[in-house]
């Protein structure tokens, strides 16, 4: 078993310290130890004075400076025989020496021994000599863990990783699905590797690159390309390394960070989630953070101030650019912005042959059904659903991915860990009646996406799913989508009730309601799809800085929020009324879809777009047309 150093330390300095006062004890005090081997009985002074008087008394030795006595006198009670006794002696005895002359008895004085004294003074030297070895031992192995005490002289320096050529083993090959960023920053790479080509015709090199951009679409992947390709001295460092608890130490670490980088310009300065040291100044409850807007100060100082930073190119990243100080992005700081949003269809087909480089396909696999049946992933999705398929396809003993695994990894993904599926009873049936409702009605709306597969096999906290795919990426939602979303999303809730009555209506579309009650109010607060026309209420983000959630301010009157909780309820149940209608013209086809249901536990989108085409009665309105 391994011992840690700390651990020997932890139990030696206390064992030093005992040793050391076991020490002084042992040896702190001068003289002989009369009584052990000189001296086998002890005498009182007044007995040791009556010997003296009647001639008993033959010799005495004198200790400790005339404290103590070794006395050879002639006992009478064993026969006059010479024994040995030690006398303890008063401190003021000066008439002592006078009667042992007079008495003619043999004396000497002994002076006491300095080995007690010469063993204290080594004790005294030792221990402290080992302490401070052990100490200096601790703080000299401490100097090399991160936040322990021997950085105490660096609390203020940059803690930024420095590389001087950046081998991340990321290039912009590696990078796909986000080709507009790649250019923009394919320039910055060009410019620190051929700058006359920019300053010829006078361009000047930008100072400041801001990548913006939900989660996971790759801000990150994207610096470590920048600094592969750059092949320049590379900075890496994240926002909330430069804020402490200790007023001016971000600043500091600022300053030391642009002093090491002026040392080896030119070079890139990678920051990343900014917006943790570059949030508005002034705003919050009670006045702003000092340390942290000492630190944006500075840094606002050094990306352009009076000394400028030639030759120093700051890449920074965030998904919240709505947070950041107004001054951070200002043309001469952050002189480019740069939006990483998710990708489309022909972004998830690249990144997933990115993905797929090091995984082993089967020959059925299609990426670009993955890419179309993955709307919305990012990059970082795409990555991590490619990996569950590879576990998947290892725990089942497969050589080769196949698309039963990327289904479903999908659904892992999107709805969570497959469950235990259900017994058959009166509970399942009423769950599948639920799916199906949401289901057919999807599917006989004109403006609704079309049905990838229904299932009764539990995912996370959902007893049962239905997916819809849509055929298309869609960056716009028009107000036919928005309705027919709403119905579809009701059609579970209506299928209940339409069949088992209302008094039979479960919980099961909670979830569902919490939806169309949103998509409701932003028809009717913030894309101007009510009868209160054209008008934007509210406003799309709340005040981070007071709490999203702990302070709304109401932009309208009382007599507006009225209105508009009128308006909300009108566009639901208008929805409501169209699913339950929908659900009782088409009866028969979620009786025969309920059978198959329950009997398979999934029908995937084309056997049931079938059965709905045999069965379904498709409604008189134009905006009825069923996607068969």
């Amino acid at each position: 078993m391994k011992i840690s150093w700390k651990v020997i330390l932890l139990w030696t300095l206390p064992a030093l310290a005992i040793g050391f006062f076991l020490w002084q004890g042992a040896f702190g005090s001068s003289g002989i130890e009369i009584g052990q081997n000189t001296a086998s009985t002890r005498m009182t002074y007044g007995r040791f004075l009556e010997y003296l008087d009647n001639d008993r008394v033959r010799s005495v030795d004198l200790y400790e400076n005339g404290r103590t006595a070794r006395v050879a006198a002639v006992d009478p009670q064993l026969n006059n025989q010479l024994q040995q006794w030690r006398v303890d002696l008063p401190a003021n005895s000066p008439e002592l020496i006078s009667k042992l002359r007079e008495a003619k008895v043999s004396f000497d004085i002994h002076p006491p021994r300095n080995e007690g004294a010469i063993w204290g003074l080594l004790g005294n030297l030792i221990f402290p000599v080992l302490l401070i070895a052990g100490l200096f031992l601790l703080f000299r192995r401490s100097s090399n863990v991160p936040g322990g005490p021997g950085q105490a002289m660096n609390f203020a320096k940059s803690k930024a990783r420095f590389q001087m050529e950046a081998k991340t083993g990321v290039m912009f090959d590696d990078v796909a699905g986000i080709e507009e960023a790649k250019e923009e920053l394919q320039e910055v790479v060009t410019f620190l590797k051929k700058p006359e080509r920019f300053t010829a015709v006078g361009a000047r090199i930008p100072k400041g690159v801001l990548l913006v951009g939900p989660p996971g679409t790759g801000k990150t992947l994207l610096a470590k390309a920048i600094a592969g390709e750059a092949g320049v001295p590379f900075f890496s460092i994240s926002g909330s390394e430069f804020v402490e608890m200790f007023v001016g130490v971000g600043a500091s670490r600022v300053r030391d960070l642009f002093k090491k980088a002026k040392e080896n310009a030119p070079c890139i300065i990678f920051i990343d989630e900014i917006d943790a040291v570059g949030r508005q100044r002034g705003a919050g409850i009670g006045g702003g953070n000092d340390e942290r807007e000492q630190t944006l100060n500075q840094l606002l100082t050094e990306m352009d101030g009076f000394e400028g930073n030639a030759g120093i190119i700051i890449i920074a990243a965030t998904n919240r650019p709505d947070v950041l100080d107004s001054a951070l992005l200002r043309p001469g700081r952050f002189d480019r912005q740069v939006t990483v949003d998710a990708p489309d269809i022909k972004g998830r087909l690249e990144i997933l042959d990115v993905h797929a480089r090091n995984k082993k396909l089967a020959p059925d696999i299609s990426l670009e059904a993955i890419a179309r049946r993955t709307p919305g992933f990012t990059g970082a999705d795409l990555s991590n659903l490619l990996n569950e398929a590879a576990i998947l396809t290892a725990r089942r003993r497969k050589e080769a991915i196949t698309m039963l695994e990327i289904n479903d990894a999908v659904d892992r993904v999107v709805a969570g860990m497959e469950g235990t599926p259900l017994v058959d009873s009166k509970s399942k049936r009423l769950i599948a009646y639920h799916e199906l409702g949401h289901a057919i009605v999807g599917t006989l709306l004109k403006d609704h996406d079309p049905v990838q597969k229904v299932t009764l096999i539990p995912r996370g906290q959902a007893q049962g799913l239905t997916w819809f795919t849509p055929s298309e990426d869609q960056s716009l939602v028009s107000r036919a989508q928005l309705m027919a979303r709403i119905t579809g999303a009701l059609g579970g809730r209506a299928a209940e009730d339409a069949i088992f009555g209302d008094a039979e209506v479960t919980t099961g579309a909670g979830n569902d309601l919490q939806q169309v009650t949103g998509m409701a109010r932003q028809m009717v607060t913030r894309f101007g799809m009510s009868d209160l026309g054209p008008l934007s209420l509210e406003s799309q983000t709340g005040e981070v800085f007071l709490g999203r959630d702990l302070m709304k301010i109401s932009e309208y009157s009382e007599e507006i929020a009225s209105r508009i909780d009128a308006q909300v309820r009108s566009i639901v149940e208008h929805c409501y009324d169209d699913a339950k209608s929908i659900i009782r013209e088409n009866r028969a086809a979620i009786d025969r879809l309920v059978d198959l249901l329950i009997d398979k536990e999934t029908i995937d989108g084309e056997e049931f777009r079938q059965i709905v085409a045999e069965y379904a009665i498709v409604p008189e309105k134009e905006k009825y047309v069923p996607h068969i």
